[in-house]
């Protein structure tokens, strides 16, 4: 395996230390060594004698970024038309959005939902085997949703689908699992369960828990025993402490949390994630009638702006893990604009740079289900790495440009190098 010094750089660890100069060794697929500029001689001692040098010229050194809320299998596309798109041509879409994702900096991505049952599973297998360039992935199967939950666009007078966008319909617990016995069946690592509506898209708006006590329990009684994380669509204060009551891991949304809520958040914050998916939020109420979205539902996404804005920035203070990562593959929202959810995170959610850079490496790596080891700059974690061409502190826009990107290397492997000097 190969080996690589990477010299000339400003180091941002993910840990919360100001970033600092000196030097990576990278050994295979793991960090050997981080060396501050002081003790670069012992550091350049150290490293194989076969070792590339990379010259970062100066970039910032950090750790790839963590995608909290990935739909790489949809087609930017809304939700009718993503069901009309052929299973062969659709799985090609997704592969072509693994790479998108990879060449945008994003070395890891936590799965919301696959819009076919197994995209994202024959997707992390041709990842892990390098046959198709692409982050790390945690793979999900559809959403699973209940009669007139979020997902759900049947039309009474039509013949009814059980799977008629990229969700799953199931009614009453055991309903619930065999969908989910389903999925583990067929290789999934989540599970992702509609436990509140959603707004201007069902008959159950966003202020509404729709999925019951013993439907959420059943699910998580599939999951369990199979070590299958389980993530869900809490917009509701509602959803929010059903969620967490059944061990409900990862809570995306939770806009309208109360203060009950947000106590429990903090109660159980050494084990939950938060990911607001504001990209998605945003891009509809910025840019949704001009493209055909129905006024209602922009405005729905207006209205859960006018609180995100509170309600996040409380969370933060309270010590909760939340967490960038955008709902992004539809028309508002494209693939390759993940990283403007870190623009949201500082202009609209009141998080500093540092703040947002922690959530979407360290605490990304925590989501991932490796703490330690991915999201940060030290010895002995996984080699993946983002060379940036400038200093996203000062201007945390600069994640959006992928011409400033110098470097992506995933596993100790370059992905992509731009503008660093190897020699």
């Amino acid at each position: 395996m190969s080996a690589y010094r990477i010299t000339n750089v400003r180091i941002f660890d993910g840990t919360g230390r100001e970033p600092f100069a000196g030097e990576v060794l990278v050994d295979g697929p793991r960090i050997a060594a981080v060396t501050a500029s002081g003790d670069a001689r012992s550091r350049h001692d150290a490293a194989p004698p076969d070792a590339t040098v990379i010259d970062g010229r100066g970039g910032m050194l950090m750790p790839g970024l963590v995608e909290a809320h990935a739909h790489l299998s949809f087609p930017d596309l809304f939700a009718d038309a993503i069901t009309r798109l052929p299973v062969e041509e659709h799985m090609l879409i997704t592969v072509r959005n693994a790479r998108t994702m990879l060449d945008c900096g994003y070395t890891s991505a936590f799965s919301a939902a696959s819009a076919k049952t197994r995209l994202d599973v024959v997707l992390k297998r041709e990842i892990e085997a390098a046959r198709a360039p692409g982050p790390r992935l945690l793979a999900n199967g559809p959403e699973i949703t209940v009669t007139g939950g979020l997902g759900d666009t049947n039309a009474l007078h039509l013949p009814y689908d059980e799977a008629p966008t990229f969700c799953w319909i199931a009614n009453g617990p055991d309903d619930v699992r065999r969908v989910a016995r389903t999925l583990a069946r067929e290789g999934v690592d989540l599970l992702k369960l509609n436990i509140s509506g959603d707004g201007g898209t069902s008959s159950a708006g966003a202020d509404v828990t729709v999925m019951t006590d013993a439907e959420i329990e059943a699910a998580m009684e599939v999951a369990r025993p199979r070590n299958l994380r389980v993530a869900g669509h809490c917009r509701s204060a509602g959803s929010v402490m059903a969620a967490l009551a059944h061990g409900v891991e990862v809570i995306y949304h939770a806009n309208y949390s109360d203060e009950r809520a947000l106590d429990a958040l903090e109660a159980a914050r050494d084990r939950i994630f938060v990911a607001p998916a504001i990209g998605h939020t945003w891009s509809l109420a910025e840019y949704g009638v001009s493209m055909g979205i129905p006024a209602k539902r922009a405005q729905a996404a207006a209205d859960e702006l006018a609180y995100c804005a509170d309600t996040y920035s409380r969370m933060r203070k309270r010590g909760i893990r939340v967490l960038p990562g955008g709902d992004y593959g539809f028309p508002t929202s494209p693939h390759g604009a993940y990283a403007k959810d870190l623009e949201l995170f500082v202009d609209l959610l009141g998080f500093s740079p540092m703040e947002t850079l922690i959530a979407a490496t360290h605490h990304g790596g925590e989501m991932m289900g490796k703490p330690g080891e991915l999201g940060l700059v030290t010895a002995g974690a996984l080699a993946d790495l983002l060379l940036v061409d400038g200093d996203p502190l000062a201007d945390i826009t600069i994640l959006q440009d992928r011409a400033k990107l110098s470097m992506i290397m995933k596993d100790g492997a370059i992905h992509a190098a731009r503008r660093a000097h190897t020699a």
